[in-house]
């Protein structure tokens, strides 16, 4: 069967299903990008429900898809923690660092994130327990409201129990709380966790950031770096060499490189992989064959049908391997090309 039975045989499919076809229809950037904006809880809901979504048929496409259109007519976008947003969407867009440097310009007298209490939000209480320990009942209480409640049950069964009722009896008459009391409980966390877990490195550059300089390097340097690296570290190099070698890295190709390319990949191939992109990301394809093999390819692409991701994504792989094959060779060039002109 497909998804929830097939929504009990031709019924209507529930909204966190709806929500996780959507999930699997987006890329993996776009996906993240919206899984990065939910609350712990929805995060669990969404990827069980992820985990637990069977064949993906027709019907439950359509009903999410119109569910999103339904939906999106009659919200509008709120401005609460709009500088929230932009950060995060800038995280996502250029990582960590270069997004911190961007929002300190943009918006220099926001909060920055990271705040210990944030990242106890996203702890299980396994973690939590020993990073309280011995603390006094209205610290715990001030931080368990703070919590989500199956996350705040777990570390509040945890506590021993004679502390259990004081610490609920002071959750239930809290009240307001003294911005001083919770920057004491934020300097205890994070004296708690660096206690517990050390002081966490800034995680900085990758084979993803290591491709994208050599990329935009001339061709003179690839030729003497990736040598090299692979002869120190075989995997490394192939994971640098496959962040250099994207698909979407053919989209720059000059109409004369494209040809070439094009007269290594076969047509079942070529029209798989096109399936998978918009319309108008083809167009660079298409500018490097005749007028009428490009409107053969168009019919074929139409008349091919639904076809799965897989398919797709191997077909592309395919022809970024040739890429690579004719790079190698020289015959098309990538990044700022050779260093000498005659």
């Amino acid at each position: 069967m497909t998804t929830e039975a097939q929504a009990q045989a031709g019924g209507e499919i529930s909204g966190p299903t709806r929500a996780a076809v959507m999930m699997m229809l987006l890329d993996d950037d776009h996906a993240a990008a919206l899984l990065a904006q939910l609350e712990p809880a929805e995060l669990r809901l969404l990827g069980a429900k992820m985990c637990e979504i069977g064949e993906i048929d027709a019907d439950a496409i359509t009903q999410a898809l119109q569910s999103f259109v339904d939906n999106a007519a009659q919200v509008t976008i709120g401005a609460n923690d709009r500088v929230g947003q932009v950060r995060q969407l800038m995280t996502h867009a250029v990582g960590d660092i270069k997004a911190d440097n961007l929002m300190q310009r943009i918006a220099p007298d926001a909060p920055r994130p990271g705040s210990s209490l944030e990242l106890a939000r996203w702890l299980t209480p396994h973690a939590l327990v020993p990073l309280v320990q011995g603390e006094h009942p209205q610290a715990l209480a001030v931080l368990l409201v703070q919590l989500d409640p199956e996350v705040a049950a777990g570390v509040l069964h945890a506590l021993p129990d004679a502390l259990q009722p004081q610490v609920v009896q002071r959750i239930a008459t809290l009240g307001p709380v003294a911005p001083e009391a919770i920057a004491m409980l934020e300097d205890l966390l994070a004296q708690r966790i660096t206690e517990c877990h050390g002081s966490a490195a800034l995680t900085m550059g990758g084979p993803r950031e290591a491709a994208d300089i050599i990329n935009a390097s001339v061709r003179a340097v690839e030729k003497r770096v990736m040598p090299e690296i692979a002869r120190a570290d075989k995997q490394l190099a192939k994971a640098i060499e496959n962040e250099m070698f994207k698909f979407e890295h053919l989209f720059v190709l000059d109409e004369k490189s494209m040809g070439s390319l094009l007269r290594e990949v076969d047509s079942d191939t070529l029209i798989a992989a096109l399936k998978g992109i918009a319309a108008d990301q083809r167009e660079c394809f298409f500018r490097a064959m005749s007028s009428r093999a490009a409107e053969g390819v168009r019919d074929e692409i139409d008349a091919r049908g639904r076809m799965k991701m897989a398919e797709v994504v191997e077909a592309q792989k395919a022809v970024v391997t040739a890429a690579r094959r004719l790079a190698a060779e020289g015959t098309i060039v990538f990044g700022a090309g050779d260093d000498d002109y005659v």
